[in-house]
């Protein structure tokens, strides 16, 4: 009965505020209350990922524990230890919690408590109130939780989750929502919001919300979700138990905590001071070359890697969905075993994609930063990055795909020489300079073969998406006539000596008009 049911630019890349150390040990809530809470004590393996709490040991019910037990967990994250009894007291919580580090279940468990001690429903009630509203930013992440939701309610078959994201459609949805149970709801804000306005008697299921949970409260509003979350909090009663689960807690973080916790809520710091962030798990490098040689390289990497690891499994993050998909293309031609996921597919796509990456072994999945947060792939051997990335904190996080719960992992950069000035904005972190791969005269014939199978249209849609992309990147953009250069180089880069041309309406909206190197059509 459950139911998990234009202007080309750097469209799937969002910088994320760092919280200059906002809220460090003995902070002041956003209320102005002070908070010190005590962590839990770590496990005293290399792990510092677990504590030593057993589930068991929290307030939850038999057939919960029963369902965490067949889920193989036993005991607790650091993040679950922490935030676990406040939440299940019914505390308003805002949770400072790195991603990989367990939150979902911190969040989902109690919230299932919930909704087993509300009264059973009435026999002849046929759209039954929702009780709880998890919101995420991303249809990944949505679809996620909502795998790991109903994982945990294996023995309480009369609960009921559904998803509410974009890319399906609506009326699809409003039929799962009027056929099956619902009890709790995951939702991508924008979705949540269509249905608010447009789906019969879905604002009065709403009325019966205990629990509203924002995860990654700081990407939310990063993505420009804030008056939808603002409208979506008007929407469903004020007594009511909120959990706010982030990364970072910048400025605009807490001015949502006033309107959405209430004011005795605890403020839980799970990031020890001093201690060891994903990133600094692993093993960084970085690879300066010319645009002409970067598909080869790549190639070379990750052949270099397989014949390393079997059991491989790499991520290759690209700067638009666009080249994403010339670069799945490129790595296609080579017979290597590539999946992708970007904006520009369906949903039911990317989730059984997203779930096939995340069961198997031997297998490269090239991404764009829909990717790079949030999104839990176990044993990723490797993380590719190739060109600039839109900030520092978005590389962090795209290498926090791999080095997860405790574990090492590898991360490579890929830049061109005029990119090198993003190492300077990441001087703290532990990035070392690569030996040069050797790219044989067979293997550049290789790839240049690769790249004439691909069709036109891609090479078109990359090249226009790239200058979009880096015409967006301010000390890349600010020079327009040095960008054409580079796009340009890009262009032969896909073996395309003349570059494509481009709309004019197109080139009006990025500035780029009557630019020597372009061709508008």
């Amino acid at each position: 009965m459950r139911n998990p049911g234009g202007l080309v630019t750097g469209e799937d890349s969002n910088d994320d505020d760092d919280d200059n150390g906002v809220f460090e040990k003995n902070a002041l809530s956003s209320t102005g209350l002070k908070k010190e809470l005590d962590r839990p004590s770590l496990s005293s393996s290399s792990d510092s990922f677990m504590s030593e709490t057993r589930f068991d040991q929290c307030s939850i019910s038999p057939l919960s524990l029963k369902g965490i037990k067949d889920a193989g967990y036993e005991k607790m994250t650091v993040v679950q230890a922490a935030t676990l009894p406040a939440i299940v007291k019914g505390k308003d919580v805002l949770a400072k919690a790195k991603t990989g580090t367990g939150k979902t279940v911190a969040f989902l468990l109690p919230s299932i408590e919930v909704v087993v001690k509300s009264p059973p429903l009435d026999r002849d009630q046929k759209r039954p109130p929702i009780i709880v509203l998890v919101i995420c930013p991303t249809r990944e992440l949505a679809t996620q939780a909502a795998t790991e939701a109903n994982t945990l309610l294996k023995y309480h078959p009369s609960i009921g989750v559904q998803v509410v994201i974009g890319g399906v459609r609506i009326a699809s949805e409003q039929r799962n929502l009027q056929a099956n149970p619902c009890q709790i709801l995951v939702a991508t804000p924008g979705r949540l919001k269509d249905h608010i306005e447009n789906t019969p008697g879905f604002a009065t299921r709403l009325m019966g919300v205990k629990v509203l949970v924002l995860d990654e409260a700081d990407r939310l509003l990063d993505m420009g979700f804030r008056k939808d979350i603002e409208k979506i909090i008007t929407a469903i009663p004020k007594q009511r138990q909120t959990l706010m689960f982030s990364a970072t807690v910048p400025e605009e973080v807490r001015q949502i905590c006033h309107a959405a916790l209430k004011r005795d809520h605890e403020f839980i710091n799970t990031v020890e001071e001093g201690a060891e962030d994903t990133h600094s798990k692993v093993r960084q490098m970085h690879v300066i070359a010319p645009l002409d040689k970067q598909f080869p390289l790549l190639y070379v990497i990750l052949k270099d890697h397989i014949a390393d690891d079997p059991d491989y499994k790499v991520i290759v993050f690209c700067t638009t969905a666009r080249v994403t998909g010339l670069v799945a293309g490129l790595l296609g031609e080579l017979n290597l075993n590539i999946r992708e996921i970007h904006s520009r597919k369906g949903q039911a796509y990317r989730t059984r994609v997203s779930d096939e990456f995340r069961k198997s072994r031997g297998i490269i999945l090239v991404t764009s930063d829909v990717s790079a947060r949030g999104v839990d792939y176990p044993d990723v051997t490797l993380v590719i990055q190739v060109g600039l990335p839109a900030s520092r904190e978005q590389y962090i996080h795209r290498l926090g795909r791999t080095g997860r719960k405790g574990k090492e992992g590898e991360g490579i950069l890929l830049l061109a020489p005029w990119e090198e000035f993003f190492l300077s904005t990441a001087r703290d972190l532990p990035i070392t300079e690569a030996p040069m791969p050797s790219i044989d005269p067979d293997t550049k014939k290789k790839v240049e073969r690769a790249l004439s199978q691909l069709d036109m249209n891609s090479k078109q849609t990359a090249y226009q998406a790239w200058l979009g992309y880096y015409n967006s990147q301010k000390k890349v953009g600010n020079d327009k006539y040095r960008l054409v250069e580079l796009a340009n180089e890009f262009s032969r880069s896909m073996g395309l000596d003349t570059p494509p041309a481009i709309p004019k309406l197109v080139l009006g909206k990025m500035g780029l008009r009557n630019i020597p190197g372009l061709r508008s059509k």
